[in-house]
């Protein structure tokens, strides 16, 4: 019926307590987010007043995941792909009903070739087999980047000798890889990465929409095209259309005070930094991952901008200083004083000191992009003479009690 409220999707592994990754399940989702809003806004109270908070951003009730992160266990005749339990044994997730189709489609082919291949899960318990995760990605245009994760070489050439037959059962897989985790430990992936494809990134050609207040955040055929090339181990938002939201307010913030020279720090795969790129706009993205930097260096040729205004380098954004223009960390990098700075810091938010030498550097504006309100609660404490403009609640995981914000910040 029109103008009916999105409901929480149904789910029998939530519902026989099997699966408890999304606690809040059987919550209508609109009561969902108010109370998800009203938590966030207590956590801020000290530095967003009531009414700075726009409209929060929704999500779709399910079918909103891009990604799995699907560990394996059970037998090679019969493999589970989903989560483990308490004693290590595996909960099959095939059927969750918050994957994109592309994954659903994509995750029996893949068990099955589990079976071809004789491919042993990996039995955390009794320490055995060889298969630990198959994580897998899709883009909007659902093309498909999948991720096995071994604890050895072993079958290395068996995969890489199956990819063609894979490609024929999956025509949209884009990029195929083989990530080394050797270790007994509660970690997804290792540090190597082999790559079997020619490509070696995934291409994610998001839409900034066009938002109206209080609805879902839904792709558009009219909004602002931003391509994002996303290596194999580098981090993209789970939720499509929540983060081109987030992309698209931040462009319309930042449009408002017309900057000149931005800087994007933790900018990943160069997300903000390319929203915001402008006709004379200067615009340097800093992140310590290379890889990651090499994607949004080829973005930002694919947009075709100018690679004398906008920059990629990879370093450490927690050591820079915005205030510097040289003989500093910021002179590295040949970068001019910001007049708008964007961060987007992992769980932990930007600390103490980095948060110290912006609140030193005269910088006028900030946009903080948090994962975590409660760090950035502690964050915006070590900010004193910058006060919130504006704030918005972006739900990017409906069903748990995770929050996505952005704040505006200006000098007082």
């Amino acid at each position: 019926m029109s103008g009916t409220a999105p409901q929480a999707p149904s789910c029998i592994l939530h519902e026989a307590g099997t699966c408890r990754s999304c606690p809040h399940l059987a919550l209508p989702l609109p009561d969902q987010l108010a109370a998800k809003q009203s938590r966030v806004a207590s956590l801020l109270a000290a530095r967003v007043p009531t009414d700075l908070w726009e409209p929060p951003a929704a999500s779709a009730p399910e079918r909103f995941r891009n990604k799995a992160k699907m560990a394996v266990a059970g037998t090679t005749a019969r493999p589970t792909l989903g989560i483990l339990d308490s004693a290590g044994h595996g909960v099959d997730l095939r059927t969750c009903p918050l994957h994109v189709p592309a994954i659903e489609a994509a995750l029996p082919v893949l068990a099955g070739l589990i079976t071809d291949l004789g491919l042993r899960p990996y039995d955390v318990p009794a320490r055995r087999g060889e298969l630990k995760h198959v994580l897998v990605t899709a883009s909007p245009d659902d093309d498909l980047m999948v991720r096995f994760v071994l604890r050895s070489r072993r079958h290395l050439d068996q995969l890489r000798a199956a990819l063609p037959d894979l490609r024929r059962s999956l025509p949209q897989l884009a990029v195929a890889s083989v990530n080394i985790q050797g270790v007994h430990q509660a970690v997804i992936e290792g540090p190597e990465e082999i790559v079997l494809t020619e490509e070696n990134r995934l291409l994610m050609r998001l839409s900034l929409p066009v938002l109206r207040a209080g609805t879902p955040a839904v792709r558009c055929a009219d909004g602002v095209e931003l391509p994002l090339y996303l290596p194999t181990r580098s981090f993209f938002q789970t939720n499509t259309a929540v983060a081109e939201a987030l992309y698209a307010t931040a462009r319309s913030w930042a449009g408002e005070c017309e900057p000149t020279r931005v800087w994007d720090l933790f900018c990943g795969v160069g997300g903000f930094a390319l929203a915001l790129a402008a006709p004379g706009r200067r615009v340097l993205g800093v992140e310590v991952s290379a890889s990651a930097i090499d994607g949004a260096r080829a973005a930002s040729a694919l947009m075709g901008l100018d690679p004398g205004l906008v920059r990629f380098e990879a370093g450490d954004a927690r050591v820079l200083d915005p205030g510097a223009s040289d003989g500093s960390t910021a002179g590295a990098f040949g970068a001019e004083r910001p007049d708008l700075l964007v961060v987007n810091p992992p769980r932990r938010g930007i600390g103490e000191q980095l948060a110290a030498r912006i609140e030193a550097s005269g910088v006028g504006r900030v946009l903080y992009s948090s994962c975590n309100p409660r760090t950035l609660a502690a964050d915006l404490a070590h900010l004193p003479s910058m006060r919130v403009v504006r704030s918005r609640l972006f739900d990017m995981f409906p069903h748990t009690d995770h929050a996505e914000v952005l704040v505006e910040l200006a000098r007082d």
